[in-house]
């Protein structure tokens, strides 16, 4: 599916005013298309986009995950490092996960993050909150082991949990000593790093390529992560590869205790450490020092592609943990990329999943960052207008585009390529106002806007009315309903699904599992289509019929509710455990004043919003008919519960009151990191209440219902025997 789908269709994509449904469908291809291109990055060398449009990329399903938590896929990219390693070198599993960083594109998020580690740590302003900050090396990734100071073990990153042995190759870097000299050195030591090649061995390297008849190697990074990567360490050798190291994994015993001395350390060690690594006391110190090193860039000798920060303080990381693949103690700044004028040629509108009409700038062919980007999003009509989210004026008022129009656009600090402005004098004679339909133009049924129940504003999203009539919207369903974490039936992709589809012979869900019977009864014929046989057709029966049984979490995925993406969909899953119970509950959750519908509004992480759209979801006749035929032909299976040994597994908690050893952010994503549910009201449901300070008619309504209770140091106590691990 991704090689179907170019770059420029994912730079199109709004993500602010996106619809679940178009949210979910762009995650599922951004899984794809980033996992494509993370084996041609990590595992080939050979990546065929640049590094500015790998990360606009990770960027954009970065923002949808924050718009959508509910939609976080399990194989997400925000869950994954790198990639799968080869089989061409033996596996390593990397005691400490080997993890990737979040990005900044703006100096405005500096303060941003600083804000959110505090509000995690419990920590105010007059508090001390050190930051290091440090070159981000553009290379490749390594761990070296070492116990009692000799070298024994080399890895790359592969994906995180498991990299390959690159050892000896690793032996020809000078940088890296066979034995750490050191009394101080721990008994074991995981040194973390980069490897790079500078740019005059680069230079050289290509000189030595040419006159040997041979093409030269397109850039430093892709050449280091070749060379380590070869066979015969001989040949890495010969491309002289340096180390620079600026962090460690498993370590038997810490011999500093903050960021700075331990980078300190590493240089006491004998490893090379970069000397543009500063100490920040906050946000300003921050930005001073992301200006040197970008200052400093173009002498370095070597490619960076910006500045890291970290926590300073080890107890402080260890506190803050790590969010999917990533720790939040941590954030790489990237340096901004460029922008490009180019003339709108065309003002197209698609129709997402659940109605919503977006328009997207269809644009004369430009190079921006190394990629020829033709499509643009234009957001919405306010958008298209010159105006912002909050119906403010972000261009001036003649500045509305128009096809014709020469536009600059951006795909640097913004997380998808946009129109920032049009070049008005160079506005071609006769350009008229893009006239936004009021109808759909697929179904011509009517558009609206509907009421934004966050905002209480009318949505910037116009929709189309038309529902299930609506081809556009009923073709989009199916798409999900196939997609990788929902049915995901072998032999049936989007692309097949929707051929189906055009030509009439699926319209719902169940009629895919029908497809066999028909078949047989000769009420269609397959065989008669292109690429499909006797064998193909029998494996697609038995893909299919292979799907009859699924997890419930999956299986409501694939409704494709409105606001319902895969981590609801697993919340409604383990809170109802049987599809018999949601279907039970559902008859209540019509009510919006009955019991079962506050129930199912108080599951943290479902709220108004999220149950508000089921409770409309299955209030539709049609939508019920569709999935009650759906059962017909399947049966959602109860999801496995995570960390089944743990004592909370399982169970539902609530917290009250004021939590002074951790935030109530850190308390809830520990508790669910234990497989524990976190509700926000009390009932004779609950499993314990964990009650801080000041604790009031929580605490009350627990004893009265016989809920077992826990203050604050028999939640640590409770934590410390889990031996919890973030």
């Amino acid at each position: 599916m991704s090689n179907s789908v170019p770059i420029e269709d994912f730079l199109a994509l709004d993500v602010e005013d996106m619809s679940v449904q178009q949210a979910a469908e762009a995650l599922l291809l951004l899984a794809d298309k980033i996992s494509e291109h993370n084996g041609l990055y990590y595992l080939n060398s050979e990546p065929k986009i640049s590094d500015a449009d790998y990360d606009v990329l990770r960027r954009i399903n970065e923002s949808i995950e924050v718009l959508f938590p509910e939609l976080v896929r399990d194989d997400s990219p925000s869950k994954l490092v790198g990639i799968t390693p080869s089989k061409t070198f033996d596996k390593v599993v990397h005691p400490v996960a080997m993890l990737s960083l979040g990005n900044i594109f703006s100096d405005g998020e500096i303060n941003e993050f600083c804000t959110r580690i505090r509000r995690f740590l419990g920590i105010g302003d007059q508090d001390v909150l050190s930051m290091t900050a440090e070159p981000k090396i553009d290379g490749l990734s390594a761990s070296l082991r070492y116990e009692h100071g000799r070298f024994v073990l080399g890895a790359t990153r592969g994906d995180g949990a498991t990299g390959e042995n690159v050892t000896a190759n690793l032996r020809t870097i000078s940088e890296i000593p066979d034995v750490i000299e050191h009394d101080g050195v721990p008994d074991v030591f995981e040194v973390r790093g980069e490897v790079y090649m500078s740019h005059a061995e680069f230079a050289d390297l290509n000189r030595r390529m040419e006159v040997e008849g041979r093409s030269p190697y397109v850039n430093p990074r892709n050449t280091a992560s070749g060379s380590l990567r070869q066979l015969d360490p001989s040949i890495t050798a010969l491309r002289s590869l340096h180390f620079f190291a600026y962090a460690w994994g498993e370590v038997s015993a810490f011999p500093m205790g903050t960021q700075m001395g331990m980078v300190q350390m590493l240089s006491a060690f004998g490893f090379q450490t970069n000397s543009l690594t500063y100490l920040c006391s906050g946000p300003e110190e921050m930005l001073a020092a992301y200006r040197k090193i970008e200052s400093a860039r173009p002498g370095l000798g070597y490619d960076i592609d910006g500045v890291v920060y970290k926590v300073d303080q080890l107890d402080y990381q260890d506190r803050l943990g790590f969010v999917s693949r990533a720790p939040r103690w941590a954030m790489a700044h990237k340096f901004p990329a460029v922008q490009a004028t180019t003339r709108v040629v065309d003002i197209e509108i698609q129709v997402g999943r659940t109605g919503a009409l977006t328009p997207v700038a269809r644009l004369q062919p430009v190079t921006v960052g190394g990629v020829v980007v033709q499509n643009a999003t234009l957001h919405n009509a306010d958008y298209i207008e010159g105006l912002g989210r909050e119906g403010e004026r972000i261009r001036p008022k003649n500045h509305d585009i128009r096809i014709g129009d020469k536009v600059i656009i951006q795909r640097a600090g913004d997380v998808i390529p946009q129109v920032l402005d049009v070049i008005i004098l160079e506005r071609p004679k006769g350009a008229k106002p893009f006239e936004f339909p009021t109808t759909c133009p697929v179904c011509e049924s009517l558009a609206l806007r509907e009421l934004n129940l966050r905002t209480k504003r009318p949505d910037s999203v116009c929709r189309c009315t038309g529902g299930l009539v609506c081809k556009a919207q009923a073709r989009e369903r199916l798409r999900l309903f196939v997609s990788r974490n929902a049915f995901d039936i072998e032999g049936l992709g989007v692309k097949r699904v929707q051929e189906l589809f055009d030509d009439g012979l699926i319209s719902t869900p169940a009629d895919i599992f029908t497809l066999e019977i028909r078949q047989r009864d000769r009420t269609i014929d397959l065989l008669v289509r292109e690429r499909w046989g006797e064998i193909s057709l029998t494996n697609l029966f038995a893909g299919i019929n292979d799907r009859r049984m699924i997890g419930l979490d999956r299986f409501l995925f694939a409704l494709g509710i409105r606001h319902v993406g895969e981590t609801t969909a697993r919340l409604l899953a383990r809170s109802y455990e049987t599809f018999d119970n949601f279907l039970a509950a559902l008859a209540s959750i019509k009510d919006r004043s009955s019991d079962g519908y506050r129930e199912l509004e108080e599951i943290d992480g479902i709220g108004t919003v999220v149950a508000e759209s089921i409770a409309a979801f299955f209030s539709e006749p049609n939508n019920l008919e569709e999935v009650m035929a759906l059962i017909a032909e399947v049966d959602p299976q109860p999801v496995e519960q995570v960390r089944s040994s743990s004592v909370i597994s399982g169970k539902t908690l609530v917290f009250t009151g004021t939590l002074e050893k951790m935030t109530r952010s850190e308390a809830k994503a520990r508790a669910e990191s234990l497989g524990a549910k976190v509700l926000s009201s009390v009932s004779v449901k609950t499993d314990l209440v964990i009650a801080g300070s000041g604790a009031g008619s929580k605490l009350v309504q627990a004893k009265d219902l016989g809920v077992a209770t826990l203050d604050e140091d028999g939640w640590i106590t409770m934590l410390a025997s889990e031996k919890f691990e973030p």
